[in-house]
């Protein structure tokens, strides 16, 4: 009985995120994302047992059917989504939360070649969008969202909105961060709190998959630059309209 409900609510999760979906034959038939978690689940079944061999075969295998490269020793929570898929890697030592969702080309991996947890651990209800990199043993906070092709490799706090390249944090429970030093006011202001937490697991209807239309720093930094440059040519033709009216003036005295 478990083992069908855990099939529907993965049929569910599909249908929840993803309009795409039409009907339960197209989502089993049609879906290399649950195909890849499901393949995942005999091998990480069969890795905690002590096998090593028949798990990464298992691995390779899915792998080579859906383009999507999950460890058997990685943890994965319920509620997982992975839409389209192809070139996602989540590697050995990662883990994931509840109703995690991810896109194509996102790589949950390491730094280097060092042993034991050497994978990011991702909360519950965070979103990772196309061709996100998340590098090293650290945690992503619950909630959170790394936008499209962005390189993280420190913590994330919850309710985190991180982009760029490295990974900045642009918002913080709605409200916008554009600073180191904007985020430790905000902190101050009780905005941000360094130690939150998320007591109760929420359910998975809480996602916010919105990913499209997260902050530009580098953007508005560009358009502040242009602000200022165009406010001292302003400037400038003004002085310079003044030394010329002096010295029509003192030519005529």
């Amino acid at each position: 009985m478990k083992f069908f409900s855990r099939i529907r609510k993965d049929i569910r999760v599909v249908f929840e995120r993803d309009p795409a979906a039409r009907n339960v034959i197209e989502v089993l038939l049609c879906y290399s994302g649950l195909h890849a978690i499901w393949l995942h689940r005999i091998a990480h079944m069969l890795y905690r047992r002590g096998w090593v061999l028949i798990p990464r075969i298992i691995s390779n295998f899915g792998r080579f059917l859906t383009g999507i490269e999950i460890h058997p020793g990685a943890t994965i929570g319920e509620g997982l989504f992975i839409d389209h898929g192809t070139g996602i890697v989540i590697g050995e030592t990662a883990e994931l939360g509840r109703n995690v969702t991810l896109y194509q080309g996102v790589t949950l991996g390491g730094t280097g070649k060092e042993k034991g947890k050497r994978h990011p651990t991702i909360g519950n209800n965070v979103v990772v969008a196309s061709g996100a990199k998340v590098l090293g043993s650290f945690t992503v906070g619950d909630h959170a969202k790394i936008g499209a092709g962005s390189v993280v490799l420190k913590s994330v706090p919850p309710y985190a909105t991180v982009v760029g390249i490295p990974g900045r944090i642009v918002v913080m429970h709605g409200k916008r961060v554009h600073t180191a030093c904007e985020l430790k006011e905000a902190i101050q202001k009780g905005i941000v709190r360094p130690d939150d937490r998320i007591d109760e697991i929420e359910d998975e209807l809480d996602v916010d998959l919105d990913h499209d239309m997260l902050p530009d720093p580098e953007e508005e930094m560009r358009a502040c630059m242009m602000e200022q440059i165009h406010a001292l040519e302003e400037r400038v033709e003004e002085l310079e309209q003044r030394i010329e009216e002096k010295e029509s003036h003192a030519e005529s005295l």
